[in-house]
């Protein structure tokens, strides 16, 4: 039989991740200037194409792919050490059905929804649709106690790079959330530096994923060295493959 290998390089996949995201925050900042300063919301339809202000466009699909790739990851993590009877499954698990969750939240923007409740319920009807970054902050606070030990518990070199991913992909969909919405409340949010801010915010988050996307591939290799993914049902001898799917 024919075998047939894919080499996966971790920091290969991350630079042309990298490079898309840079480019597509260019396209979006790029439109978007020419918007303010031609006086035309849409120029031609590149401003809904393009911003990543704006939901079900390209830079959309592309952070929900990254969310995506990066839950297909845990998921084989999760078989991989399912296979060990190792520790920490649970964890792996979690985080994988979590960013599967969050891919599909990308594309149709449900957390939004829960801006008006949480807004009734928190008394401040001026928070609007930022409000769910409060109950994001409260998700983070019940959640962090539960992955202290599953961080200890990686290697050194994964668990700083997840503990950076994560604050930049916090920091951008929280933080920068917080900062664009009290800026929107005295400034609206059709305001060009209120466009910048998001500009700021997505670019974090793509970064945070790109990184943690490029730790997982990394620590797949390091772990592992071959996953091997078979598909005809037929057996195959442990000397041949260090790890099957």
């Amino acid at each position: 039989m024919v075998s047939n290998q894919i080499s996966v390089k971790p920091s290969r996949i991350a630079r042309v991740l990298g490079l898309v995201a840079f480019l597509l925050v260019l396209a979006s900042t790029g439109s978007q200037l020419m918007a303010y300063l031609t006086g035309r919301p849409h120029i031609f339809g590149l401003v809904p194409l393009f911003s990543v202000d704006f939901e079900q466009n390209i830079p959309t699909f592309f952070s929900a792919f990254l969310l995506l790739f990066a839950a297909l990851l845990l998921a084989v993590i999760t078989v991989l050490k399912r296979n060990q009877t190792a520790s920490h499954v649970s964890h792996w698990t979690i985080l994988s059905f979590g960013f599967l969750l969050m891919a599909a939240d990308e594309v149709i923007s449900y957390h939004e929804s829960l801006g008006e409740p949480t807004s009734k319920l928190l008394g401040d009807a001026s928070l609007g649709l930022f409000s769910w970054a409060i109950l994001g902050i409260a998700l983070i606070v019940v959640l962090a106690p539960f992955f202290v030990r599953f961080l200890l518990h990686l290697p050194a070199k994964t668990r700083l790079t997840f503990l950076m991913a994560a604050i930049l992909y916090l920091g951008g969909s929280v933080g920068f959330e917080l900062i664009g919405g009290a800026y929107a409340k005295s400034h609206g949010l059709q305001d060009f530096t209120y466009r910048m801010i998001v500009t700021i915010e997505e670019s974090l988050e793509m970064a945070g994923l790109i990184i943690f996307i490029w730790a997982l591939l990394k620590y797949i290799a390091e772990n592992y060295t071959e996953v091997r993914f078979r598909f005809d049902g037929d057996h195959v001898d442990n000397s041949e493959a260090r790890n099957a799917l």
